[in-house]
This record gives structure tokens, C-alpha cells and sequence, in this order.
């Protein structure tokens, strides 16, 4: 395996989400950084920067700071002040808990991020009402002596009379709307900590929360908002929309949590629309295809949930790629052909497709072989149990003799990988990258910038060119 291979497969592996299971990822770090303990620093400081899963950016720090080499340490370090109080928690609990070990270095840059935090009262007091108990484990944890503002706030329980959280417990106790509205704009109260004091929401409290909420808070708790009647008042929907909206330019929002949050809350159309454009704009800033694109959707017996994860990549690629097709297959082909490019366009075009029949993976590409359309990509959302003429193998080696090109081929296991299946296509060197789905949906935006690379070795040297940020003091 070459130099290039290697790093391709670590990259490969990232696509995965551990969805808070971080453990069941750590082998994939320790392993990444044995392989290429180079690629992997580079890739640690390129993901803070691209990448969607939090998960990984928590790892990241981890397996950096806990590293033998000192280059990593630093690097580490460095990262770990980009980090909220909450991941820098999730990262000190993971090396303890599953590295077993947390380093000298690794107390320094908690404690220095501490201590950045305590000189800005401010900001302290902000992020001892959205993560108290975080905040608190890692001064206790590590035996870090608190400020005497944390000493207050977090251990003695007697926050000073300047601090929100004074104010939060004057917030419990009136019934006065004005006054809770006031008292939530002016001391900036979160959502959640703010939902636990009042018993009643009246239209004014709640525009004073959407006021102070992130675009994420807001599309993270649209159910919760719906069922305090926000939608009913026109001003607070009007308000919560024009918060929507701003997520569309804040790199900070998971891209498909509009997606998702439309799938599980019962929105009207207008704000349905918001979260539809909300979506295509991350998905815009995240990447541009210019490959001619295929997308092979698996509708055989048993693929229900592959067509419910086509809809999704359909969605995502269609708005960046001009030149994007996608064939539903089982033993026979289906176009599958869309409006728009939208979640709801793409739900429309699926509508009559139903999983059932054998899988002719090759199918859908000796179509493409005979009315000699070009693509240089296919994605290809599939069980892998290619089990009816003709094979994908056979299709591949036609289609390449027939268009002089054998195009990159994403496969998304959905339902495991089949060992047999992806040797065939090994033996015969198709460019190939494997990706099992464990259904997490928020992971699949991890798909378009390896899609939108001319090549997976293209990708490498991009990461590769990435300056590492390193501590220029020990």
C-alpha cells in the first residue's frame, strides 16, 4: 500500500459519527495516528476547521494531547482552546476513561482555557448557566483552585450580585411578563435554563428567548417552541423565522439539522421553506461538485432505509452539482427525477419508489453504459448483495471500455458491508471508498467535500497544506 493509500484510508474512516459513543470510535484515532502520525495532525487541525461532527473534533484532542510525541501535544493544546466547555469535558472524560491517561499537558491547556475564561467575568458567568456542571468537572476533576468568582458561582453556590445567575433565581420567583423578559434579554439567559425557572410562557418571554438564542438553539428546539405556542403568535413566528434564517451564514450550524428538525416537528409551509433554504445555502458553503455525478439508490427487499438516506444525499448533492443524475434499482432501473433540489422535492420524486425485488447493482451503470452517459462519479447507497446479472464488476469493466473511463465509486453501506461484493471490485482496482451508515443522518454532510475533490489523493495534499497550529511556549 503506498503512501497516498494509506492516508485515503484514514481519511475514509472519518466519515463515520460516533454520536456521542466516543469509545466505539477511539481504536479508529489510535489507530490513524500510528499509521500516519503526520496525516493525522494535519487532518486534527483541517477537521476543526471542515469538519461537521463534534464528536471528532473531541477525539481529536484526546488522542493529540495524550500522544508520545510533542509536536501532537502542542498541537492538541492549541486545539483544545477552540473547544466549548462541554467538549473540553467530553475530551478530559474520554482520556481518562478510555485512553487512561491524562498528561501534564493536557491539565495545562484546560487550566489555561480556565483561566481565559475567569478573566472575562462576563463570559464566565454565560457559560456557567449553559454548562454549571461541565465547568465544575473539570475544575474538580484535575484539582484545578478555582477563581474566587468560580469558587463562588460553581462550588459555594453564592454567585455574585452582578452575575445572571442572581438573576436567574429572580426570574423563578415573578410572574410579572415584562419583568421575566427584561431580565432574560439583559443578563442573557439560555433557552433551556430559562424553560427549567418559568412556568408559564407569555408572547413577550418568548420573544425575549429567541432574542438571545443561536440559530442552532432555535432550530434544536423548534419542537419545544411549537409546543409553547410560539407559532401562534404571528410576531414570534416572524421573529423565529428571521433567526432561521441567519443559520444559513453561521459555520457553527450542523448542516442537516434543518433537514431533520422538518422531519420531526409538524411545520407549516412558510417555515418548512425557511429551513429548505437554510439547508441548500450550508450545503453551498460546504462544497461545489463539478464532477458529472451518479447517485445508484438500492430499492431491493429490505432497502427501506436506503431510500430514505437517498432522499437526503439526493437533496445535498443536487444543490451543488449541475450535472447529477439518480437511478433507483432493484433488478430493473428507475430515474428517479426531482423538481427542485430541495428535501421536500427530492420526497416527492421518491414517493412511488418502494423497496422491493432482487439487487443488480450493475444495472443502473450498464444504462448509464448504453445511452453513453458520462459521469466520472457514482454514489451508490446499497446493502452491497449484488446477487443478479449484471454484477456491478461486470457493468464497471464494460462502462470503462465503453466511455475510456471507470469512474470513483462511494459506496454507503447501509445494513453492513459485504467482504465478497468489495473484493470483486478491489480485484479489478476500481478507486473506491466504503462508507457504513449507522444511521446518523447528521453525518452524511461529511460526504461533500470528498465528493467535490477531483480526487481522494487531491484531498490529502489539501489537508496535508493546512498549517497545524503548534504552542510556542512549554
Amino acid at each position: 500500500m503506498t503512501e497516498i493509500d494509506l492516508r485515503v484510508q484514514v481519511l475514509n474512516s472519518f466519515l463515520t459519527t460516533p454520536h456521542g459513543k466516543l469509545a466505539d470510535v477511539a481504536p479508529m484515532h489510535r489507530q490513524g495516528m500510528e499509521w500516519d502520525p503526520l496525516f493525522y495532525m494535519h487532518l486534527a487541525a483541517w477537521y476543526n476547521d471542515h469538519g461537521e461532527v463534534r464528536d471528532h473534533k473531541v477525539l481529536f484532542v484526546a488522542h493529540l494531547l495524550t500522544s508520545d510525541i510533542e509536536q501532537h501535544r502542542d498541537a492538541g493544546w492549541m486545539l483544545l482552546q477552540r473547544l466549548p466547555v462541554h467538549m473540553i469535558s467530553a475530551a478530559l472524560d474520554h482520556a481518562k476513561q478510555v485512553i487512561g491517561k491524562v498528561p501534564r499537558s493536557f491539565k495545562s491547556a484546560i487550566e489555561y482555557a480556565l483561566r481565559g475564561l475567569e478573566q472575562n467575568p462576563q463570559r464566565f458567568d454565560r457559560t456557567a448557566l449553559r454548562s454549571h456542571k461541565h465547568l465544575k468537572h473539570l475544575y474538580a476533576s484535575l484539582r484545578i483552585a478555582p477563581g474566587p468568582r468560580a469558587q463562588a458561582i460553581l462550588f459555594d453556590e453564592q454567585p455574585p450580585a452582578d452575575s445572571p445567575l442572581v438573576q436567574l433565581k429572580v426570574l423563578a420567583q415573578t410572574d410579572d411578563p415584562g419583568e421575566q423578559a427584561r431580565i432574560i434579554v439583559e443578563h442573557r439567559i439560555p433557552y433551556t435554563t430559562a424553560v427549567g425557572a418559568l412556568k408559564v410562557m407569555s408572547p413577550s418571554v418568548l420573544v425575549a428567548l429567541i432574542d438571545v438564542m443561536t440559530p442552532q438553539e432555535v432550530i434544536n428546539h423548534l419542537a419545544s417552541l411549537q409546543k409553547r405556542g410560539a407559532f401562534d403568535h404571528p410576531e414570534v413566528k416572524a421573529l423565529i423565522e428571521a433567526r432561521l434564517r441567519e443559520a444559513e451564514d453561521d459555520g457553527r450550524v450542523s448542516t442537516l439539522k434543518a433537514t431533520r428538525a422538518i422531519a420531526s416537528t409538524n411545520l407549516d409551509d412558510d417555515t418548512r421553506t425557511v429551513l429548505t433554504d437554510v439547508t441548500d445555502r450550508r450545503v453551498a458553503q460546504i462544497a461545489r461538485i463539478d464532477k458529472p455525478t451518479a447517485l445508484f439508490v438500492d430499492k431491493s427487499s429490505s432497502m427501506t432505509e436506503a431510500i430514505e438516506v437517498a432522499k437526503e444525499v439526493a437533496a445535498m448533492v443536487s444543490a451543488i452539482c449541475t450535472d447529477f443524475r439518480v437511478l433507483a434499482f432493484d433488478s430493473e432501473v428507475f430515474e428517479v427525477k426531482a423538481r427542485g433540489h430541495s428535501r421536500s422535492d427530492w420526497e416527492k420524486a421518491f414517493a412511488l419508489i418502494r423497496a422491493q425485488g432482487s439487487t443488480s447493482i450493475g444495472a443502473p451503470l450498464a444504462k448509464l453504459a448504453r445511452e453513453r452517459h458520462y459521469v466520472e462519479q457514482v454514489i451508490i447507497i446499497t446493502d452491497m448483495g449484488d446477487n443478479t446479472a449484471p454484477l456491478f464488476d461486470q457493468a464497471y469493466g464494460e462502462y470503462t471500455a465503453a466511455l475510456g473511463l471507470g469512474p470513483q465509486v462511494v459506496i454507503v453501506g447501509v445494513g453492513g458491508q459485504n467482504s465478497h461484493f468489495l473484493n470483486r471490485l478491489r480485484s479489478i482496482n476500481v478507486p473506491l471508498t466504503v462508507w457504513e451508515f449507522r444511521g446518523d443522518y447528521y453525518s452524511l454532510p461529511n460526504l461533500l467535500p470528498l465528493l467535490a475533490m477531483p480526487s481522494r489523493a487531491e484531498l490529502v495534499e489539501q489537508i496535508m497544506a493546512i498549517d497545524v497550529p503548534l504552542r510556542s511556549v512549554q
